[in-house]
């Protein structure tokens, strides 16, 4: 009797906010989880994070430390990286919450798509950071490096966690922008033919993008961090291509049997 009353299964303002609050609700839950475990796991990660420092002290004789400056700077910091890794751990759960939320006003088509998106965009999201991660020790080594001879580095613990993790937000988020002009595209708001015509403009957004995430006066380290993104930046672009072509395909047979 109800789907007979509304056949378009249509919901009201209230239906919105009720639906909007329980995706929040699950969203919230799954973080606070995440964080919880992010506790506990921040002894191991600040290990790893603190390891490049101590490394190069080792090696080279630098004199550097990691230090906390103020007497509420452990539990401060420890804090900021649980919440941290609890909204990284549990993106795929409000992500879908997102997407969930999102859905029922798309179009079937449009669905598919922003389904597309997000398998696509987590695994990029992910793989960017590994990367990230992987030269986080480079930048460190590079940075310190430029230590006068003779005196020490002392460096903030909460300075140089959050350091870390802002480049590894960075590198996730560029590596995810490939596949927001593939999305773009398939939903008819950007051509390929506009992709490919802005590759100078794309180029040096990526340079800039790079010289911001890559905190060093090394240019083979920048260079790393271009040739991925420039990569992906043509494979969207021939992804788009190949789309507007069957599309236009599709268009024309259309035109032909009418």
């Amino acid at each position: 009797m109800a789907s007979r009353k509304n056949p378009e299964r249509k919901m009201s303002f209230r239906g919105h906010l009720a639906e909007l609050r329980k995706r929040l609700f699950w969203s919230a839950l799954f973080i606070v989880a995440g964080a919880v475990g992010g506790w506990f796991l921040f002894d191991p990660v600040f290990a790893l994070l603190q390891q490049p420092v101590l490394d190069l002290a080792k090696d080279e004789g630098l004199n550097a430390s990691v230090n906390f400056g103020t007497v509420i700077g452990a539990f401060d910091l420890r804090m900021q990286v649980s919440i941290f890794l609890g909204v990284f751990v549990s993106s795929p759960i409000w992500l879908y919450q997102l997407w969930a939320f999102i859905t029922p006003a798309l179009k079937k088509r449009e669905r598919k798509y922003t389904l597309a998106f997000l398998l696509s965009a987590v695994p990029l999201f992910l793989g960017g950071c590994a990367f990230a991660w992987l030269s986080f020790p480079t930048f460190v080594r590079t940075l310190l490096g430029f230590t006068p001879e003779g005196s020490a580095n002392v460096i903030n613990a909460n300075e140089y966690v959050l350091f870390a993790l802002r480049i590894l937000l960075v590198f996730g988020i560029t590596f995810v922008m490939p596949v927001v002009l593939v999305l773009l595209n398939f939903i008819g708001a950007l051509s390929a033919k506009s992709i490919i015509k802005s590759w100078r403009v794309a180029i040096l957004v990526i340079a800039l993008v790079a010289a911001l995430a890559t905190p060093t006066a090394d240019p083979m380290s920048m260079l790393l961090v271009m040739l991925p993104l420039i990569l992906f930046y043509f494979i969207a672009a021939v992804i788009a291509w190949l789309h507007d072509r069957t599309k236009a395909r599709k268009l024309s047979k259309i035109v032909a049997d009418i």
